[in-house]
């Protein structure tokens, strides 16, 4: 796991990020989220780690109904990772 996987698992962890399905409102993707709310836009380099973090199975992107932002939850398995050590 490197440093910046290891980052956006934390801000995960933290309910610190949402997933955009693209409908009305912008491009599909990450977003940070206060309070439960959209907040903004996710970096590049962060996307790019929750996107392999996801493949792995170590996040999860929630369902969600209609136009609402998706809640992204850790997985059992990124449970497991977070106080690993992480790698450069």
């Amino acid at each position: 796991m490197t440093e910046n996987e290891m980052t956006a698992l934390r801000d995960v962890a933290d309910d610190a990020v949402l997933f955009h399905r693209g409908w009305l409102g912008g491009p599909e993707g990450f977003r940070w989220a206060a309070d439960g709310a959209p907040a903004g836009y996710v970096p590049q380099w962060e996307c790019e780690a929750l996107a392999r973090l996801v493949r792995r199975g170590y996040i999860v992107i929630e369902s969600a109904l209609g136009v609402h932002d998706a809640v992204v939850r850790v997985s059992a398995a990124g449970a497991d990772l977070i106080d690993l050590p992480i790698a450069a």
